[in-house]
């Protein structure tokens, strides 16, 4: 009986998630603030993997073909799955919309799966349903393409659900599933891992609490904390410690400032598809429900102590989120500097969405009997009547794979990641891939991928000054018969450009884009820890006899 009511609400989520991304079974590329733009960097992800870069880092046809380094910065997950895809055969478009519609019916079953782990198969359904049908969750796929924010939703529940597997039971598979929860939460959003660790600590900490073997389960935990964030050192290293060069905190700086919501708009808001203060901040009618009806349970509810801390921690988190997203909040974000990073206080609308869904589990966990039955199906056609006019795109783009893999006149942000000592965006494309500014010579170009460029260079002059049109970043390195030439790239009439000096003669040079050692250093991490996780699987059997004490 139980593992047919399972099937059923699997099912159920299932199907109304495919009603909500029914839109994407349209031909073209729905019409989204970033749409086009993911496109154009996973063409240049994919050409980098096609190259052989396992961890593409460079973006060399972005910026009107100067190249970017853009790949650095922004979450990676979704590229990888989307290029699989591409790699199967689906065009660049059709794989980015797969990513989307996957993404979204796996947030709801993750959350379905941890719900039922700790309150039961009902409340996971209604968690499930109210996670996938937000307000915010549609603004996400349908207004502003936000495919790493989205990709991110499924990874938070998941998490939970292989911590609280693991407080009842040791498993090499619940560490497992744990680190690659983890570390897929970090490839697919920064700032949204940022905001959710938190939580997840929080809800590690309760666990822990409720558990009579403290020591045992904290370690437990750390085994999982260790390895995923191991796993995603890759990226994440790089993007925390090598923002430095870009001009992030710059163009970023006080833009949280313009961007706080009105209390009023999270109650209602007209669906827009407009920009930053445009598009709807509502949270949800139906989530405001439940969150309304939790206030007599975190006031009067007493059966299940343990329940009753997360219910009230729930309610607790629930409003604590909503007031760093209004102005009165202004003096925390000055405070806690690090708050500046998530560049929108609208952004924490991801933390309220998932404590919503988490409340609606309780809501129903807590109902009578005879009452859950209609309850469920009141929420559930509910959320799918009032949000059934944010499930559509605004219109559909049509274009060739030709236009993504080409020089794109963009660099698919709003300048953030460009390289400090460079221009935010470049103007026009170049008129060579190598030029001589000063000096007399001849460029003749051997052979190009995104990360490596070779020329056969003849100086006819005393000396010639060659610029190679593509931005400096750390790890470019310049290569003359075997001897490294230090770029000029903060000259002004180039800004951001390398630039360098050869004598009278014939050369071989390379210009290539390598680890740096802290790329190195976090590429050894993620490989030591993904062998070390394949050891524990090969001794599985001898850990699983082991007790921490």
């Amino acid at each position: 009986m139980q593992t047919k009511k399972n099937f059923l609400y699997i099912s159920f989520i299932i199907f109304f998630g495919v009603v909500a991304i029914l839109d994407f079974f349209h031909p073209g590329l729905p019409i989204t603030h970033d749409g086009q733009d993911h496109v154009a960097r996973i063409a240049n992800f994919y050409q980098n993997l096609t190259e052989g870069s396992i961890i593409p880092r460079w973006a060399a046809n972005l910026n009107w073909g100067y190249g970017h380094p853009i790949l650095m910065f922004l979450y990676p997950l979704p590229s990888y799955i989307a290029s699989l895809f591409h790699f199967l055969g689906f065009s660049l478009i059709d794989s980015l919309k797969i990513v989307f519609g996957m993404s979204f019916i796996a947030s709801g079953f993750a959350m379905y799966l941890w719900i039922k782990e700790l309150l039961g198969e009902e409340p996971g359904l209604v968690a499930g349903i109210l996670y996938m049908f937000a307000p915010y969750r549609f603004v996400d796929l349908y207004v502003r393409g936000a495919i790493g924010e989205h990709v991110a939703f499924v990874f938070p529940p998941l998490i939970c659900y292989f911590l609280l597997k693991m407080s009842k039971k040791y498993s090499y598979w619940y560490v497992v599933g744990g680190a690659v929860s983890l570390a897929s939460l970090v490839l697919s959003h920064n700032a949204i891992t940022i905001m959710f660790v938190p939580v997840i600590i929080l809800y590690a900490v309760y666990l822990i609490y409720q558990n009579d073997d403290k020591k045992l389960i904290a370690i437990r935990y750390m085994l999982i904390a260790i390895f995923g964030f191991g796993l995603s050192a890759f990226f994440g290293f790089p993007a925390f410690f090598e923002g430095k060069y870009t001009l992030r905190d710059i163009v970023t700086k006080n833009e949280y400032a313009k961007s706080f919501v009105n209390w009023k708009d999270f109650l209602y808001g007209l669906w827009s598809y407009g920009g930053t203060g445009l598009f709807t901040v509502q949270i949800g009618i139906v989530q405001w429900f439940v969150v309304i009806c939790m206030t007599p349970l975190v006031i009067f509810y007493r059966q299940k102590r343990n329940i009753q801390l997360l219910i009230v921690s729930t309610f607790i988190l629930f409003f604590s989120t909503l007031f760093l997203m209004i102005s009165q909040s202004k003096v925390v974000w000055e405070t806690l500097t690090i708050l500046q990073k998530f560049q929108f206080p609208w952004r924490f609308l991801s933390i309220i969405v998932f404590l919503a869904a988490v409340s609606g589990g309780f809501f129903i966990f807590c109902l009578p009997k005879k009452f859950k039955s209609g309850a469920i199906v009141l929420i559930i056609c509910f959320s799918l009547f009032f949000n059934k006019d944010y499930w559509h795109a605004k219109g559909f783009l049509q274009k060739d794979q030709a236009f993504f893999k080409s020089i794109y006149n963009g660099t698919t942000d709003t300048g953030e990641s460009a390289p400090v000592w460079s221009v935010r965006f470049m103007e026009k494309m170049p008129k060579a891939h190598s030029e001589v500014i000063s000096g007399k010579a001849t460029i003749k170009e051997v052979e190009r991928t995104s990360i490596k460029h070779v020329y056969e260079i003849e100086v006819n002059s005393d000396s010639a000054r060659i610029r190679e049109n593509t931005l400096y970043f750390p790890g470019w390195k310049i290569i003359n018969n075997k001897k490294n030439i230090t770029p000029e790239f903060q000259d002004p009439a180039n800004r951001g450009l390398m630039t360098y000096f050869l004598g009278k003669g014939k050369y071989t040079v390379f210009i290539m884009f390598e680890e740096t050692k802290l790329r190195f250093a976090a590429d050894i991490i993620s490989v030591f820890s993904l062998v070390s996780i394949i050891i524990l699987g090969i001794l599985k059997k001898r850990i699983l006899c082991l007790r921490f004490r």
